[in-house]
């Protein structure tokens, strides 16, 4: 018998249906957590920074965490959306090596699935404002965080079980993921959660090799072959996702982003975001902070 871990699971942000006009109209949004759409009428797009994807009733549409997008209306849209963030055992997201717009075709369950969330989950939608620079903050998150640890246990674990299935139906579109995928060994696993709980610590690749009881470069030749990078390669590219996020919902400074984060200096903070994502980190904020046309 062929015993399998689940490997990932989901805290639910916000879940609604709503019906949106020409203001929602964003550009630069890039948020730490994924977004899922059902359209059920009008029309609009999203675009990244390689498809503009049409937005149309009868389908379902996903943008993945740390997916750089914009989002338009031209005229009016209805639509289903749920927001939440991704956690997994060994710190890979599901779509790591895929980040842009998914597109699929819904099917009868799939409407199911989603008023069946919007109905064991009362009251979880964006109230304050449907534009993402006024309800991404921390405040906001931990606030419906309290929401999830309020949930009795037969709704967190229905919450989940939709969550799956509506993010499988995306999968075979996302081929970064094999279906032969191997077991990641325990001590990498160890290492990856140790290097996402300490980002903002120095991290070395002696250091990780020597919590493992391993030698440095049998430790780095088994992290690359089962997360696809050398150490530092996923160290960095961690603590970039980090400073995205804290770009995203704070008002910290860049050097207090760059402590936050781990990095020696700014200089190399700013050359690795710059290396990791195609512009500075002064730009990429200036992005973010730009009006919305």
């Amino acid at each position: 018998m062929i015993k399998r871990t689940l490997q990932y699971t989901f805290s639910l942000l916000n879940v609604d249906y709503v019906q949106l006009t020409s203001k929602w109209n964003y550009r630069n949004i890039l948020s730490p957590y994924y977004r899922i759409y059902y359209i059920d009428g009008g029309e609009g797009e999203i675009s990244d920074f390689l498809q503009t994807v049409k937005l149309e009733p009868g389908f379902l549409y996903m943008i993945p965490s740390f997916t750089m997008c914009n989002l338009c209306c031209k005229n009016d849209l209805s639509q289903f959306f749920v927001q939440f963030f991704e956690e997994s055992t060994h710190g890979i997201s599901m779509f790591a090596n895929n980040r842009s717009v998914f597109k699929i075709k819904a099917t009868a369950l799939d409407v199911q699935l989603f008023n069946q969330l919007l109905a064991i989950n009362p009251g979880r939608g964006i109230n304050r404002s449907d534009n993402p620079m006024v309800y991404e903050k921390d405040i906001y998150y931990n606030e419906y965080q309290e929401l999830n640890n309020k949930q009795s246990l037969n709704t967190y674990l229905e919450t989940q079980g939709i969550l799956m299935q509506v993010i499988s139906r995306f999968l075979n579109l996302n081929t970064t993921l094999s279906h032969n995928a191997q077991v990641i060994p325990i001590k990498i696993i160890q290492s990856l959660n140790y290097i996402l709980a300490n980002l903002r610590l120095e991290l070395s690749v002696t250091q990780l090799a020597a919590r493992a009881h391993q030698n440095v470069d049998y430790f780095s030749r088994q992290f690359k072959k089962y997360t696809g990078m050398r150490p530092i390669a996923y160290i960095n590219e961690k603590r970039i996702e980090r400073a995205q996020y804290l770009m995203a919902t704070s008002r910290m400074r860049l050097s207090e982003i760059c402590d936050e984060t781990g990095f020696e200096n700014l200089s190399y903070f700013s050359n690795t975001f710059k290396k990791l994502t195609g512009m500075s980190p002064s730009d990429y904020k200036k992005q973010l902070q730009s009006a919305r046309c």
